[in-house]
């Protein structure tokens, strides 16, 4: 049985672990932008980490850009580390939900889940790391079930706004959805942007185990989703795409892999049809082209060796042309930020047979919100926690670990998501 309540010995709705690192310390100002929308209208919530004084010193930064004194004394603080296991047991137990902000997911994330399920609490990532996310569900779905509690991955740009975009264009598709494919651009303003090097250090570690990711899908034994209408077409390694009018590749990241997990769930629990999807990504004009051609070769190159996966890892801002940095970007560099994702589907109308003929009726759909790293995450992953918290019944029977939309198809979390910045509307 899944428990959301807090009690005596588990006082805290929420516990955001790695509170301290680039990420967490836009988690701690989004949590307590949210309290009142907690169970209740009351949200109790701590921040953990290695280091109490660098804890002290995010709440004293929060209080400071969100103008809440109260949180310098009024938030607990919980001091845990990744290596250690009895740390990490003892805030699990104090927890209903853990916000788990530490990465790279593939070194650090385990031990969390593992306390997690053990202990009690439900526990939500951030992670686009597809090895971590396939990893937890292989050797932690039948444990979490037996223990009651919600391992949710990829609860933040990665992919939540793939993964709960295709299932709204299904949503608003009338008919049987067959395929989507989504185009994502990014816009900066004036002071232009930049990435946090945390992220640049999980693509370098995921391509070079690109290898060990095949191992462990092959482990799942699972057979192909049925295909239904026409065939998605793969498209090239490089196009101009007249979607986003700029030259386009497939999108890099864990949302193809999250949305297919998802789409595979709702075939075996509900006997949904499936959706293909293909995941593309904007780069622009002729002149990004060229610079990504010539750092994608660098990448290439340098990540099947050790001492080039050292170099990458210790200059990200060179070999990535400053799209990634150690600095990540300032707080003037997210205002002037946001995503944009249009998704393309097709698919059989009302009272047309989806096994006779090609389909015959089109949607477009956007989902669209503010700079994705350091806002959108944060937004998203806290409301994905105080879903967990206020609609239980609306999520699956039995505990496990799942994709976000898996877990929260039948919940009101596209409606709270709108409310909060990042948007889901027809075209």
């Amino acid at each position: 049985m899944v428990r959301v309540d807090t009690s005596s010995s588990r006082p805290y709705h929420l516990v955001i672990f790695g509170a301290s690192g680039f990420t967490g310390q836009f988690v701690v100002e989004e949590v307590a932008r949210t309290v009142s929308e907690g169970p209740g209208g009351n949200l109790k919530w701590a921040v953990a980490g290695r280091s109490r004084q660098k804890l002290e010193h995010v709440l004293e930064q929060a209080a400071g850009v969100l103008g809440t004194p109260e949180l310098r004394t009024g938030v607990d603080i919980i001091v845990a580390d990744v290596g250690e296991p009895d740390s990490l047991a003892a805030m699990c137990k104090q927890a209903v939900v853990v916000l788990n902000c530490v990465g790279p997911y593939r070194f650090y994330g385990e031990p969390v889940v593992k306390a997690c399920v053990e202990n009690g609490a439900h526990h939500i990532d951030i992670s686009g790391e597809p090895q971590f996310l396939e990893g937890m569900q292989l050797n932690y779905n039948s444990k979490a079930a037996d223990s009651g509690v919600y391992i949710i991955g990829s609860c933040g740009f990665d992919s939540i706004p793939a993964d709960m975009g295709v299932l709204y264009t299904k949503e608003q598709f009338k008919g049987t959805l067959t395929a989507v494919e989504s185009f994502l651009t990014v816009s900066s303003g004036e002071e232009g942007g930049c990435i946090h090097d945390g992220t640049w250090q999980s693509a370098v570690y995921g391509f070079a185990d690109s290898q060990k990711l095949q191992s462990l899908r092959r482990q799942f034994n699972h057979k192909p989703l049925p295909t239904v209408g026409s065939k998605l077409k793969r498209r090239g390694a490089l196009f101009y795409s007249n979607e986003i009018q700029q030259y386009t590749l497939p999108f890099m990241g864990s949302d193809p892999s999250v949305v297919k997990r998802t789409q595979r769930f709702l075939v075996e629990e509900h006997e949904a049809t499936p959706v293909q999807y293909g995941a593309y990504a904007g780069v622009g004009g002729v002149g990004n082209v060229l610079k990504l051609m010539f750092a994608g070769m660098l990448f290439w190159l340098l990540v099947k060796f050790s001492f080039g996966r050292n170099l990458l890892i210790k200059h990200p801002e060179f070999f990535s042309f400053g799209v990634f940095s150690k600095a990540g970007p300032t707080r003037k560099q997210m205002e002037g930020s946001s995503f944009r994702f249009a998704f393309y589907g097709e698919g059989y109308t009302e009272g047309q047979d989806p096994s006779q003929g090609k389909p015959n009726g089109k949607i477009r759909t956007l989902v669209q919100g503010p700079e994705c790293g350091y806002v959108a995450t944060p937004i998203a992953m806290v409301q994905a926690a105080l879903t967990i918290l206020n609609e239980t019944t609306a999520m699956p029977k039995r505990g496990g670990v799942y994709p976000p939309g898996a877990a929260f198809a039948k919940t009101t979390l596209i409606e709270r998501l709108n409310k909060h910045g990042i948007q889901f509307s027809v075209v």
